[in-house]
């Protein structure tokens, strides 16, 4: 029978402790390590004191098999995490000459002087497997310990990752001897809620052991998250393809995107596409939705740009909204909405302009309540259309779901024309 080993991860920074970095690198760990079959059992924080982190390591040292601590492997005097488990395990410590070497090269190519305590980053424990850093100063270790595995890593996520993707993994499948391929797959959908998804495939669900199908809600959307146990990469691409395609005859329609894809991503492949340009008119985002969008690459292929009019005078001045609409109607209508998607599209010359007005908050304006969205397209073809949403959440979680939506109105439109 296979051994089932027991992971835990220690994060080691008092800044993990306050809230002011999240604690991205155990949940992307516990993500890879699930994948080789490796249950993690705890995950831990602590601070950057000697003692308190002498004591978690103990800790660790009697109930796990397999414990990766982040954090705590810099030069300052905070860096803690080689003195705590040099105090509980007496190992001894020697510096690493490749290591060192690497430093020092470092701050001879910055043309800057070296500080005497940068030589602690290349202190390794005797006897261990040094990970090489590609990324930054500090290497990773390995050590066996009274049959336990100890793996040190570098806090900063980017280091981490590295190390983690060239070493620890590879590492781990043969330490393990785990003889299954366990693949992952990972459907995104818009436009329908987490319950109503779950409701629609529950007897797939109920009916399915491997893959295993779990749902997911997200800032963008909603996940369903397929895994397959098989002996071979190829039957195991073969179960997640068989019920992926089950899936999506179910509720294919909400899918934007596969594993790493994003909304955004979609509406500008779709729009290069169809050779099409898009221009956004934003009063209640203030800039959000074109943010979105030109955050991802290829943007300036599609966009042409945005108009932010908050002031009701720039709605008027700038981008010509009529002020006979303002006046009979107000700002946060759908009158207004479908002028600003005409005029936006119009001056930037673009074939889609989408417009966003409403109310985010914290008081209603115009005699609409908080949360009241109008959304607007307008396309050089003829087509027009404003959408009246109602969202809830406080002023930014309003102005985050309006620009999801938008996108998602954008998506789903370019989808539906030749």
């Amino acid at each position: 029978m296979t051994k089932q080993f027991k992971a835990e991860i220690i994060g080691v920074g008092t800044e993990l402790l306050l809230g002011q970095i999240a604690n991205t690198n155990a949940q992307w760990l516990s993500e890879k390590l699930a994948l080789l079959g490796i249950n993690v059992y705890k995950h831990v924080v602590v601070g950057d004191n000697l003692q308190r982190v002498e004591d978690a390591f103990r800790d660790a040292q009697i109930r796990s098999d397999i414990v990766i601590v982040t954090g705590g492997l810099g030069p300052t005097d905070d860096d803690l995490t080689r003195e705590a488990f040099r105090n509980m395990s007496n190992l001894e410590m020697e510096e690493h000459i490749p290591s060192i070497n690497k430093i020092e090269s470092y701050f001879k190519k910055q043309k800057s002087a070296m500080t005497p305590n940068n030589r602690k980053q290349a202190r390794v424990f005797k006897g261990c497997s040094v990970l090489d850093n590609k990324v930054g100063m500090a290497p990773g270790m390995i050590v066996l310990y009274e049959e336990k595995v100890w793996i040190f890593l570098p806090g900063v996520p980017r280091e981490m990752k590295q190390l983690v993707t060239d070493s620890v993994l590879p590492f781990l499948g043969k330490h393990t001897g785990s003889e299954e391929i366990i693949k992952s797959l990972v459907l995104k959908f818009i436009g329908i809620g987490e319950s109503q998804l779950e409701h629609e495939i529950s007897d797939i669900i109920q009916a399915q052991s491997n893959p295993t199908i779990a749902p997911l809600a997200q800032n963008d959307g909603v996940v369903i998250r397929l895994t397959a146990k098989e002996k071979s990469e190829e039957k195991a691409n073969a179960l997640l393809v068989q019920t992926k395609q089950q899936i999506m005859e179910r509720v294919g329609e909400h899918l934007f995107g596969i594993d790493e894809q994003t909304l955004g991503q979609q509406v500008i492949s779709l729009l290069n596409k169809k050779k099409m340009k898009i221009a956004a008119a934003e009063s209640l985002t203030g800039g959000m939705f074109m943010d979105k969008l030109i955050s991802e690459s290829g943007a300036s292929s599609v966009s042409r740009g945005g108009i932010v009019c908050y002031d009701v005078k720039v709605k008027e001045e700038v981008l010509g909204v009529s002020s006979k609409t303002i006046r009979a109607h107000g700002t946060v209508s759908e009158e207004c909405a479908l002028e600003m998607a005409n005029n936006v599209r119009k001056k930037l010359d673009s074939t889609i302009g989408i417009s966003f007005t409403g109310v985010a908050g914290p008081e209603e304006v115009e005699g609409k309540s908080v949360g009241t969205v109008y959304i607007g397209v307008s396309t050089n073809d003829g087509y027009h259309n404003v959408q009246e949403f109602h969202f809830f959440g406080d002023r930014n979680t309003v102005r985050g779901r309006a620009t999801l939506k938008g996108l998602e109105i954008i998506f789903k439109y370019l989808k539906t024309i030749k």
